[in-house]
């Protein structure tokens, strides 16, 4: 069984305090080592890790100013910037003690000997640098979950005019806490720009929380959103953080805000509008600090006009509104597209660089791209996936299309046939998610799943 009682290191010129300290840490510490030179404690360090450092204030005959103990102190933490530090005094002296703390000791101890004093504040200690550790170990975890995603969804520079006019946009936003409505057909990059919104705001250190908001179930709506307590609802076994809450200090992306339903609307609307949400089966309202991001392909001011989307809400929600045009609007950007997605799946797939005819190139330009970006995408991974040579030709470019030797109703695939069902119910419904749902006999996050595996987003 593993031993984590953990490791300490006590150094002071003082022979008979360190056996006592030795001896009275004993069932404390799995292991003790003393130095009397603080000279051997660099190659001490080099050799193995500690939980503690205990570390005289003074070394040298008559010196009470506590400024060798200090020196010794930034030398280590220059060697283990994570180092706990308790200092050890003979003089009580309140003063040098703070200084000492302020200067990266975590406490300090008195020679004056009161063993539960002593014990307390070093066993508060090696807990206190444990816990900081923990901290730095999952900020650098955050750090490089975020570092990945940045990568994944990063904006690849752009030659459109019209995209570089939003990019302008995207700079002078960002600084600011303006709450941002972005619109765009599906697969024109919403989320990239909402992530490169956030990437250069001053919140980019804090976490960026993405909602699908068209593939809640109704009935989870608000737990998801805002949280519950325990025994709120027949299934609330425990307390649930809500993303509202997880998000603040950040951004909350809300995407496919146009899916959602009118009679869920207004409990949005007095989220934004009061900083502030209640947990499900609790009284007490809570603080929020977010930035709001929404996102949509819906034509929003036409729904106002219809009665399915709050006006009060829409313009609750687009302080900025920035509009991303169809990839077939913006060609010039598809060269720089395709050789970054050749890259990736280049990488993923081959393990060698591979290239575009310009011939290939043209067939991609002359595409309408309903699918828009994420349409490329899928059409680049599958050349690359199927192509036979280093280089790809116009023959490599497929895109889907239905076959015109075939009629609609000799199609026996249950896939095609269920995407084309699913396709032409939205239609009827006039991208209504929830009574399209209904009219298939599905529910809404069945419908959605759906309808990103066929990209019918």
């Amino acid at each position: 069984m593993k031993d984590d009682k953990g490791k300490i290191l006590i150094v002071d010129d003082n022979e008979e305090l360190l056996l006592a300290l030795r001896m009275f840490l004993s069932q404390h510490f799995s292991k003790i080592e003393i130095l009397r030179n603080p000279n051997q404690i660099s190659a001490k360090l080099e050799s193995e890790d500690f939980d503690l450092i205990l570390l005289d204030m003074n070394f040298s005959p008559g010196q009470t100013s506590g400024n060798e103990g200090i020196y010794w102190m930034n030398r280590i933490l220059e060697q283990d910037p994570e180092a706990g530090i308790v200092f050890i005094t003979a003089y009580g002296d309140v003063e040098l003690a703070v200084r000492a703390m302020h200067e990266g000791a975590l406490d300090f101890i008195e020679k004056s000997w009161n063993d539960s004093k002593i014990l307390s504040t070093i066993l508060s200690a090696k807990k206190l640098g444990k816990t900081r550790l923990e901290v730095k170990k999952l900020r650098e975890k955050q750090k490089h979950l975020s570092d990945r995603i940045h990568h994944d969804y990063r904006l690849i520079p752009p030659e459109s005019a019209s995209m570089k006019k939003i990019l302008e946009t995207v700079d002078k936003v960002a600084g600011t806490d303006a709450n941002v409505l972005i619109l765009g057909e599906n697969g024109t990059g919403k989320e990239v720009i909402a992530r490169e919104i956030h990437h250069r705001s001053k919140r980019a250190g804090e976490v960026f929380i993405n909602v699908d908001l068209g593939s809640l179930p109704e009935n989870l709506f608000e737990s998801e959103l805002f949280g519950h307590v325990a025994g709120a609802f027949t299934d609330a076994k425990q307390d649930r953080t809500g993303r509202f809450e997880i998000a603040s200090g950040g951004t909350l992306y809300l995407d496919e805000i146009g899916n959602l339903p009118l009679n869920l609307q207004s409990k949005i609307l007095s989220a934004i509008q009061n900083h502030e949400i209640t947990r499900i089966g609790s009284s007490k309202p809570m603080h929020i600090d977010i930035r709001l991001i929404c996102a949509t392909n819906k034509p929003l001011y036409d729904m106002v006009d219809r009665g399915q989307f709050r006006e009060d809400l829409l313009y609750r929600i687009n302080t900025i509104q920035i509009d991303i045009p169809p990839l077939r609007e913006r060609i010039e950007d598809i060269p720089s597209l395709v050789a970054f997605f050749l890259e990736e799946f280049s990488d993923r797939y081959r393990g060698s660089w591979m290239k575009i005819s310009r011939p290939a190139m043209e067939k991609l330009k002359k595409h309408n791209w309903f699918g828009n970006i994420r349409e490329l995408r899928h059409t680049i991974e599958k050349a690359v996936i199927l192509t036979d040579g280093s280089t790809l030709t116009p023959s490599d470019i497929i895109f889907y299309t239905k076959s015109p030797a075939r009629e609609e109703s000799e199609i026996l695939n249950l896939e095609e046939n269920e995407k084309r069902i699913i396709s032409l119910a939205l239609s009827r419904c006039n991208e209504n998610i929830s009574l399209t749902a209904k009219k298939l006999g599905i529910n809404r996050s069945t419908l959605y799943d759906k309808m990103k595996k066929y990209g019918l987003q």
